[in-house]
Formats: structure tokens, C-alpha cells, sequence
């Protein structure tokens, strides 16, 4: 384990857990079996599962982040990772086991820090393909609030262009 990197890991989350650390092993985990490293850029794309603790191990760890486009939210809700790598195509879905409920907090995170990655996850390949490189939107104004928005995000309502907030949906069940 790079106690340097989980310090830095707990740094930025702002304390440890459990949680943070599933994060934390995943990381290894895709560091270890895909030979990737930080990415500057979107040289590596992370689609994260779940939007808790470990998330903020992956970014720290990976560079993968909502601002460069590189880290991206499909809410299953399930402690899932998926890494992609633009380089050479190679791509690894992991999910985490599930864990004895007898152990408290800490033994948690002692097990997951200290265990092989393959006793913590399971591993495939993603069931989806590699996202697109983000884009850059034109901006257009709502005209409800006034508030400035990314052209794929505006809607029509009533003959106006409106975001998301001032979209009112029209549904009949399904």
C-alpha cells in the first residue's frame, strides 16, 4: 500500500473510512492490472457507480475529475468502477464484494486497505463502451430565469428555450 497517496487521499476527503478506502484499493487495483497512471488530461476516464467516499480517492489517485470531463456519474448506486484508457483501448469494470457485517468501521477499512484486490472486487469488462472526449457547448440564455446554459441542456416549453430547472415535463405514466 503507498501510504503517501492514502495520506493524500484522506487529505482531501477529510477524514478516513471505509468507504474511502474501496477508493483507495480500486485505484491499485486498475494501476496494478491496466498500467495506468495519473492523467493530465483524459488520457484515463473513470465511470464511477456510486457517488460516495471513494470517489475522492479516485481523483486524487487517478486525476479523473467532473471539470476535465474524465470522471463521469452513472448513478446505479452500486460501489462499481469502471477505467477506460484512451491510449490502448484497455478497459476494467470492478465491483466491490460484499463484506462480513460483523466487522465495525475500522477492521472494515483495515480489511479492505491490507487484502488482495482480488478478494475486494470483482472484475470484468465495462458493459458499455468508452464515453466521448468532453465537448465545449455554445451558451443559451433561459428564457424563463435568464440564466446561461450548455446548448444540450436547454428544452422547449411553450415555445421557449428553458434549462432544466425552469422545464416543466409533460408525462401521461410512462
Amino acid at each position: 500500500m503507498n501510504k503517501k497517496l492514502w495520506e493524500k487521499s484522506v487529505a482531501f476527503h477529510g477524514h478516513e473510512c471505509p468507504g474511502l478506502a474501496i477508493g483507495f484499493k480500486a485505484c491499485e487495483a486498475a494501476m496494478e492490472k491496466m498500467g495506468i497512471a495519473f492523467s493530465k488530461d483524459e488520457e484515463i476516464v473513470c465511470v464511477t457507480e456510486n457517488d460516495a467516499c471513494g470517489v475522492d480517492a479516485i481523483q486524487v489517485i487517478t486525476g479523473c475529475t467532473l471539470g476535465k470531463g474524465n470522471l463521469l456519474y452513472k448513478g446505479t448506486g452500486k460501489m462499481a468502477f469502471s477505467f477506460f484508457s484512451r491510449s490502448d483501448g484497455n478497459s476494467l469494470r470492478m465491483i466491490a464484494k460484499p463484506f462480513n457485517d460483523e466487522m465495525d468501521r475500522r477492521q472494515r477499512q483495515e480489511y479492505i486497505l491490507n487484502s488482495p484486490a482480488d478478494e475486494i472486487f470483482n472484475f470484468n469488462k465495462p458493459n458499455f463502451n468508452l464515453p466521448e472526449t468532453a465537448r465545449m457547448f455554445a451558451t443559451v440564455v433561459c428564457e424563463h430565469c435568464g440564466e446561461g446554459v450548455p446548448e444540450h441542456k436547454i428544452r422547449m416549453n411553450d415555445g421557449k428555450k428553458v434549462c432544466l430547472d425552469c422545464f416543466k415535463d409533460y408525462s401521461r405514466g410512462w
